[in-house]
């Protein structure tokens, strides 16, 4: 059993209508065409930005950083061996690249004497960073 198609059928069923998307196209050509314009002149505008003097630039993404402390009080800032005037530089460091946004996560060994996590604790007090502190015990 054959199809019959008439020519006049088959002919509209093959044409395409290009006239929906002449329309898209001259639409996304205006749209781009002000886009770039309006771009253009905010650039053009010359305006004197206002200064502070106590304000401090972000200059790097904020990080949780992990200071560990080992049985012995040893800190360890990543993989290197810090004592607690090194740990005071580094503390300072990122405080001041990071003023508002800076963590700190203090993991202690469970046999280390309190004054080492203490330590750790004041000086992140001292700069402003938010710490916690995590035994190495702890399940979490």
């Amino acid at each position: 059993m054959a199809v019959r198609l008439n020519k006049t059928s088959a002919i509209s069923i093959l044409a395409i209508n290009l006239m929906p998307l002449i329309d898209v196209l001259f639409m996304l050509l205006i749209f781009f065409l002000v886009t770039t314009r309006f771009a253009k002149a905010d650039r053009e505008i010359e305006v004197d930005l206002p200064t502070a003097s106590i304000a401090v630039p972000v200059t790097e993404e904020p990080q949780e950083v992990l200071i560990g402390i080992d049985k012995d009080g040893l800190y360890f800032v990543n993989s290197k061996v810090l004592s607690i005037d090194e740990l005071e530089g580094v503390l300072r460091q990122l405080a001041t690249d990071n003023p508002a946004n800076q963590s700190v996560l203090i993991r202690a060994d469970r046999r280390v004497l309190l004054q080492f996590p203490v330590a750790a604790m004041d000086l992140c007090n001292r700069f402003g960073i938010r710490y916690t502190l995590n035994t190495a015990g702890d399940e979490r």
